[in-house]
């Protein structure tokens, strides 16, 4: 039974992951971690 739970876990996990790539999520992401980091560091 847990098995089957880590699976369907996994599955969804996957399937969100694809439709954040395929809906280029991955780009605003990536924008605000940048920006973040910038400003942790004081450059931004």
């Amino acid at each position: 039974m847990r098995r089957i739970g880590t699976i369907i876990c996994f599955g969804i996990s996957f399937l969100l992951i694809a439709l954040g790539i395929l809906d280029h999520q991955f780009q605003a992401v990536l924008a605000k971690a940048a920006k973040v980091c910038l400003e942790c560091i004081g450059i931004g």
